[in-house]
């Protein structure tokens, strides 16, 4: 299968992007059910919203992080002004400037750099690493917007205990408190988020704009932050586009009080530098952030960016990260965890499914902290570039997914078998002339787009591709890139076999667009923990980041060996449970008098 992956910041964020959905599992039995046949789409873009990455400057410099020895030629306020023109006297470019650190980022020519590197303040000259994304109102709302995975967390119990669907008076919601999103961006059309937003920045531009969105290339990203920051907050009763028969209010995120910093930092593609993802570290702390949700990571991190992520920690602001979508399935054989998950200041979540299994791509190891939910998750993404997919014919509904890149609309024609595609006649010599429903298996030498743009030139005006695999579903399949295609879906080889008989027959295929998407990725997982994080700490904000940690992993639900294992961490993270034990005598941050009265730390926030 061809699958498309997020990419993400400095190096590889979770190591190689988003995991592709599986099958979604039926929504419990409390949840709407869909009127039609119309299957959340995991990778969901059919809009022609995608794009390489801008090319950085081609002048022969490479991004590097600068470190200065502390000593007599620093300033007591930073670093000495000739450290910086030391930089720009070589003829190189500094980007970012960290006094507290020591540290510059700059872009230096080969020759630049050796002689830099003589410089006696030199301390250490590192490289700027790729980060890539880890990938796989407060009134109204409805409990249909409380999905699978928020209730297997237990959030709604924490603000919505009678189940009405409205929030509790007084109940912790992350209310008051800030998490900052440190990601692709957000998009600001999106009603999940517009009250959430509490300011935002673009390092990719360096602008005021933090949209997932080129204002050079106008165009937008893949909506990997839209879909994290609105697992965070997103907000009930404001729902975009939904599949037919679904809760029209969409989702509400784990803290839906709380506010969100965006700090773009991942370009069109999902990559992005280690420097801007340390610079929006302290842009985040600036701006009053307690949480950083970095759904990001990359293999090659660096002695700055550890010491910039303990800074943060000894400054009051937790990083919460995602532990990597590079696992084997198998602890023992599974990569060691990406930075910044790794790194000890960090908490790192990994991913398991609606069962509590672990998922198979989800990274383990010693680092890590919790696990949250992280398969087929539904959550906001960019407006319509999700689709909900549909073929009939003949009166038979046949379940369908739409391939990535495809277009949307609404198509009936006569249903041709064109074999394999892969030839310029392969619908035969009396296509029908009005256009038809090209049905279209694997195999031949050609990929599947190469075979589109045969299909079409023929005369299809839309397209089904059977899945190769028997016994599976649709899958999940690619057209690679934006272009100007056809509605062009995928269907399980079981329904293909059915249509095969139907050759002839009138046929529709519909794609309708929607703003929300099912994805697969530790990305997922570490945003249900920031938004747990949020509801704790807005409960009791005189904690301390480790007392917030601490009560998280104290609380989580155990899924594997008493205590902490490395293919869990300390378990499922809690929010009810975790506020249950915030108010327990032996909870983080409960004074000695109380412990010792028995009459535990500090009521909750009202």
């Amino acid at each position: 299968m061809n699958h498309r992956t997020w990419l993400g910041l400095a190096g590889l964020l979770a190591c190689h992007g988003e995991v592709p959905s599986p099958p979604p599992e039926p929504p419990p039995a409390d949840m709407p059910r869909p009127a039609q046949r119309c299957p959340f789409v995991g990778e969901g873009t059919s809009s022609p919203v995608r794009a390489a990455h801008a090319e950085e400057p081609r002048d022969g410099r490479e991004p590097v992080l600068i470190r200065f020895r502390p000593g007599a030629t620093v300033r007591a306020r930073g670093l000495s002004r000739s450290h910086r023109a030391s930089v720009e006297h070589l003829g190189g470019h500094v980007r970012h400037e960290w006094p507290r650190l020591h540290a510059l980022a700059a872009r230096l020519r080969p020759e630049e750099r050796l002689a830099l590197a003589r410089h006696p303040d030199v301390l250490a000259i590192e490289p700027d690493g790729w980060v890539h994304a880890a990938g796989l109102p407060l009134e109204g709302g409805s409990t249909g917007e409380h999905t699978e995975a928020l209730r297997m967390i237990h959030a709604p119990q924490v603000w919505d205990a009678n189940g009405d669907g409205a929030l509790d008076s007084g109940a912790p919601t992350g209310e008051g408190l800030r998490v900052c999103v440190i990601d692709s961006g957000w998009d600001d059309r999106h009603p999940e988020l517009q009250a959430a937003y509490a300011g935002g920045w673009d390092f990719i531009e360096d602008d005021e704009d933090p949209r997932d969105y080129s204002s050079t290339q106008h165009l937008w990203g893949e909506g990997h932050g839209t879909h994290v920051a609105a697992l965070i907050a997103a907000r009930p009763g404001s729902g975009g586009r939904v599949w037919p028969g679904y809760e029209p209010g969409g989702m509400v995120g784990v803290a839906p009080g709380a506010s969100l910093l965006i700090a773009r930092v991942l370009d069109l593609h999902g990559r992005g530098r280690m420097s801007d993802v340390i610079e929006a570290l302290q842009w985040c702390r600036a701006r009053g952030a307690r949480i950083a949700s970095l759904s990001l990571a990359t293999a090659q991190p660096g002695e700055l960016a550890k010491q910039a992520f303990e800074e943060a920690l000894s400054a009051g602001l937790l990083p919460i990260a995602a532990s990597g979508n590079a696992g084997t399935g198998d602890p023992e054989t599974s990569p060691p965890l990406p930075y910044p998950a790794a790194f000890p200041s960090v908490l790192a979540v990994g991913a398991v499914d609606l069962q509590g299994l672990p998922a198979s791509f989800s990274q383990s190891g010693p680092e890590l902290g919790l696990v949250a939910p992280g398969v087929d998750v539904l959550s906001a993404t960019l407006l319509g570039t999700a689709s909900c997919s549909e073929v009939e014919a003949e009166g038979s509904g046949f379940t369908a997914r739409d391939l990535d890149y495809a277009g949307q609309g609404n198509f009936t024609g006569p249903l041709v078998d064109c074999g394999t595609g892969d030839r310029e006649a392969s619908c035969g010599q009396d296509v029908p002339s009005g256009g038809f429903v090209a049905l279209v298996a694997h195999g031949g030498s050609f990929d599947f787009a190469r075979k589109v743009t045969l299909l079409m030139a023929q005369g299809a005006r839309a397209v089904i591709l059977i899945n190769p695999d028997p016994g599976q579903d649709e899958g999940s399949f690619s057209l690679g890139a934006p272009g100007d295609w056809p509605p062009a879906v995928s269907v399980s080889q079981d329904s293909g076999t059915r249509l095969r008989a139907l050759a002839g027959s009138s046929a529709r295929v519909r794609s309708l667009p929607v703003d929300y998407a099912r994805l697969s990725g530790t990305s997922m997982a570490a945003a249900y923990v920031s938004g747990t994080a949020a509801l704790v700490w807005s409960a009791r904000p005189d904690l301390s980041p480790g007392q917030v940690r601490e009560l998280l992993q104290r609380s989580a639900r155990e899924l594997g060996t008493p205590g902490r294992d490395d293919r869990f961490g300390w378990g499922l993270v809690q929010a009810r449970e975790a506020l249950e034990l915030l108010a327990a005598p032996t909870a983080p941050g409960a004074s000695t008098t109380a412990r010792e009265a028995g009459a535990g730390p500090p009521p909750l926030r009202p």
